[in-house]
């Protein structure tokens, strides 16, 4: 096993006719997980230090990975707090190991301004000693919230789904019963749960693949009332579900190893399946236009490839290099291990862990480059996002790398966050917001 999972979930723009978006960045990886706000000029270079393009730093308590989302003139995060300072261990190493907390922990929502940074609320939503270990790399709070405006939905591990108003008051809560997401070889190795909440026409999407009684529901966003629930059969997952409206329906498609699909959004009923991938899926489905991509890594297989969205039935090919029908295109050994690919201009990006990140024609697979973004040896787990015109992938060191959204390899700055840093950063009015460690970091014009 050369590299770890960070259940970190646990997206994007082909240049879709009018996909600009703008201010609000709702859920993981923004609309739609696009991980793309194309309306204002992000900065391409900062400095902590000397406050150059700095609009606050705010500390946050405890230890989690989940990120930031933005909605109006407030920020949303969600964090673990625990007695003293947990041990995190980031970086490209192969020890499965668990974290086993004795001690209880406090999940809490906070609402941030977003022009200041200043809390506006502290929400303690629940306190217990967690049911479930952690890997190294890993937090009980890796999910990253999501929220339609009015309200907030939470997925804090094993403790549950919490829904909250924006006021920071708890509206309910539903026990989706223990979260246990590990190695399947070695069940033992609890590596924390990951995969976020989707909302969509008022409803909350989950994913819940773990060691057993895995599925994927649907609740009713007002009131937490199931709408439905189609079990799964697969290894533990970290991805998290991307709503696709493409091809006449609308369908909920999901990352896997021994099923990759796409559900009907209304019913559940499945559309269609795929074997095969890597054995520990974590990266989230991208849509964009009529096809969707998915990359998965680590056993025999790291494939990247784009599936049709009116794809119907058992799409495994007899060959796992082959095309068919439903394949558009594959590529069996140049897919990624914990980030999700990011499509920006008719090109889809993904990076690898140890920063190589290669770049493909979005509808016919090709190759147009593939390069490392540092000769340095970091580790990678935060998904990249852009402003449609540079991509920004952060290591975990909390190195900023700054490509241009073309076809042709280049650094055009390198900026530092200060602390280690593996959450998927927001976007929203112009600005960049980074969680690390120990702080959320707003990046953008001052003034």
């Amino acid at each position: 096993m050369k590299f770890l999972p960070l259940l970190l979930g646990a997206f994007a723009c082909l240049a879709a006719p009018g996909f600009v978006h703008g201010q609000n960045w709702p859920q993981y990886r923004g609309p739609l997980a696009g991980g793309v706000d194309a309306t204002v000029p992000l900065p391409t270079t900062w400095n902590l230090a000397t406050g150059e393009n700095v609009q606050w730093q705010t500390p946050i308590p405890g230890l989690a990975h989940a990120a930031p989302i933005v909605w109006g003139d407030r920020v949303y995060v969600a964090t673990a707090v625990q007695p003293g300072k947990s041990e995190l261990k980031v970086g490209l190493y192969g020890d499965i190991a668990s974290v086993k907390e004795k001690e209880p922990n406090q999940w809490r929502l906070l609402a941030l301004d977003r022009k200041t940074g200043r809390v506006v609320w502290n929400t303690l939503a629940h306190t217990a000693v967690p049911k479930v270990a952690r890997h190294t790399k890993a937090t009980h709070c890796n999910s990253t919230p999501a929220t339609d405006g009015r309200r907030i939905v939470a997925i804090f591990g094993s403790e549950g789904l919490f829904c909250f108003d924006t006021d920071g008051r708890l509206l309910w809560k539903k026990d989706l019963g223990p979260m246990d997401s590990g190695y399947f070889v070695s069940p033992a190795a609890q590596w924390g749960f990951a995969s976020s909440p989707v909302i969509h026409d008022g409803k909350v999407i989950v994913q819940c693949d773990v060691q057993q009684d895995s599925f994927l529901a649907v609740f009713d966003l007002a009131d937490g009332r199931e709408l439905w629930r189609q079990p799964r059969k697969d290894v533990p997952t970290w991805s998290t579900p991307t709503v696709v409206t493409a091809a006449g329906r609308t369908q909920i498609a999901v990352n896997g190893w021994h099923h990759t699909g796409g559900y009907d959004f209304a019913t559940g009923r499945e559309l269609w399946k795929l074997d095969g991938g890597g054995d520990i899926p974590v990266p989230t489905p991208v849509a964009a236009g009529d096809l969707i991509y998915f990359t998965s890594a680590h056993g025999r297989m790291r494939p990247m490839r784009a599936i049709r969205a009116d794809a119907t039935g058992d799409i495994t090919p007899g060959d796992s290099g082959q095309a068919n029908p439903a394949i558009a295109w594959n590529h069996d050994r140049r897919g990624n291990y914990m980030q999700t690919p990011i499509v920006v201009g008719g090109r889809v990006y993904g990076c690898a862990d140890v920063g190589l990140v290669t770049c493909f024609d979005a509808r016919t697979g090709e190759v147009r480059y593939s390069e490392r973004l540092s000769k340095t040896s970091e580790g990678y787990t935060a998904s990249p996002v852009s402003d449609g015109r540079h991509l920004y992938f952060t290591s975990e060191l909390g190195n900023v790398f700054v490509v241009p959204a073309t076809e042709t390899f280049s650094v055009v700055a390198k900026n530092e966050l200060g602390e280690t840093c593996l959450s998927t950063p927001a976007i929203a009015g112009g600005a960049l917001f980074f969680r690390t460690r120990e702080k959320l970091i707003a990046i953008g014009p001052r003034g």
